[in-house]
C-alpha cells in the first residue's frame, strides 16, 4: 500500500483534467481535483439536471467534447453502462498521449470499449461512493484506492495514474492506494456486488426478517433484531476485524454465531459463489448489463418497486 511520502505529484502538475459526468464519482473526483490545486473542466451534456449544482459549487461546465479537447487526462465517471456511447462522441477530440481514466475496470475488461492506440488508459478506483470519498478528503483524510494501467502509451501512465489517486486524497494516513490491474478490480469488485455486501447481504437480512415475521415475531422487533443491527456489525468490523469483533460481542452472541453460521454458509453456498465468480469472469455480466440498459432497465425498476413496497420497508419506516 503506497501512501503520500511514495507518491509523487509531479506528473499531474500543470495538468488539465476533464471530468465527465457529475455523479457518484464525478462530484467527488471534481472537487478532490480542484481543490488539490488540479486543473479541472466538467463535461455535462445539454440540459444535465446536475449543471446548475456544478456551478453553484464553483466548477467550469462544458459539454463532454469541449471538454475533452485539449485535455490532458480525461476521467469517464458516468455510469458504466454509458461509457461506450461517451468515448465514442469524444474520441475524436482526444489529443494525442492524452490519458483517459476510469474508476472502475468494466468497459476496458470486457472490451466495451478499445481506446486509441495513441492514448495513456489509466484506472484510479476508490474503493467507496463518492459522497465518503468528498467527505473524508473534506475532513483531511482519505479513501483506499486502487490504481491501474492497461495501456501505456507515452511510457508515463504509472506515474500519472498514481499522481491522479493522492490528488484525490488517497495517500493520506489511514488510507493508501494499491497497484492493481483492470482485471482484478473488475472481477473483484463485480463479485463483491453480485454475491457478498450489496447482493447477499441484503437479501439475508430480507429473509431473516421474513423468518422471524412468518414465526409470529412483530415487525419491528425483526426489523431491529435482523437489520438494524448490521451497523453494530460493521463497525465493528471496521475498527476490530471479524476477530476483533468475535472478542467484542457477549459469550452468547458468538455461540450462536458459531453455530447458525456454518449451518448457513456451507459447502453449498461457497459452489454457488464459484459459479457467480465464474460467469463474472466471462462477458455474460456485462452483455446482460449492456441488454438492461437498452431496455431501459425493466429488472432494476421491478426490483426497486418490490422493495419500496415491502413489509421489510414498511416496518423500517414505521420506527422513524
Amino acid at each position: 500500500m503506497l501512501g503520500d511520502a511514495d507518491l509523487d505529484p509531479a506528473p499531474l502538475a500543470g495538468r488539465t483534467v476533464a471530468i465527465i459526468g457529475f455523479g457518484n464519482q464525478g462530484r467527488a473526483q471534481a472537487l478532490n481535483l480542484r481543490d488539490s490545486g488540479i486543473g479541472v473542466r466538467l463535461g455535462l451534456r445539454a440540459g444535465s439536471p446536475r449543471a446548475d449544482q456544478a456551478r453553484s459549487e464553483g466548477l467550469d461546465i462544458c459539454t463532454p467534447v469541449d471538454a475533452a479537447r485539449g485535455a490532458d487526462i480525461v476521467a469517464l465517471l458516468a455510469p458504466d453502462e454509458h461509457l461506450p456511447a461517451i468515448y465514442a462522441e469524444i474520441e475524436d477530440a482526444l489529443k494525442p498521449g492524452a490519458a483517459v481514466d476510469f474508476a472502475h475496470g468494466l468497459s476496458i475488461h470486457y472490451g466495451l470499449i478499445a481506446p486509441r492506440r495513441d492514448l495513456d488508459v489509466i484506472m484510479v478506483a476508490p474503493k467507496g461512493p463518492g459522497a465518503a470519498l468528498r467527505s473524508l478528503y473534506v475532513e483531511g483524510r482519505g479513501m483506499v484506492a486502487l490504481a491501474a494501467v492497461a495501456q501505456d502509451a507515452t511510457g508515463a501512465a504509472w506515474p500519472l495514474a498514481l499522481a491522479f489517486a493522492q490528488a484525490l486524497g488517497s495517500g493520506r494516513p489511514g488510507a493508501g492506494v494499491l497497484r492493481s490491474t483492470f482485471e482484478q478490480e473488475t472481477v473483484s469488485d463485480l463479485f463483491n456486488e453480485a454475491a457478498v455486501v450489496w447482493g447477499a447481504v441484503p437479501a439475508l437480512l430480507e429473509a431473516g426478517f421474513e423468518t422471524l415475521v412468518e414465526a409470529g415475531i412483530e415487525p419491528q422487533l425483526a426489523y431491529l433484531e435482523c437489520v438494524s443491527e448490521l451497523k453494530l456489525l460493521a463497525d465493528l468490523v471496521e475498527a476490530r476485524g471479524i476477530a476483533g469483533m468475535r472478542e467484542a460481542i457477549s459469550n452468547t452472541a458468538e455461540f450462536g454465531a458459531s453455530l447458525g453460521g456454518p449451518q448457513l454458509v456451507d459447502d453449498g453456498v461457497r459452489a454457488r459463489m464459484k459459479a457467480v465468480l465464474a460467469d463474472l469472469r466471462s462477458d455474460a455480466f456485462a452483455r446482460s448489463l449492456s441488454a438492461e440498459a437498452a431496455a431501459d432497465y425493466p429488472r432494476l425498476r421491478a426490483q426497486r418497486k418490490t422493495a419500496a413496497t415491502s413489509a421489510l420497508e414498511a416496518a423500517r419506516k414505521s420506527l422513524l
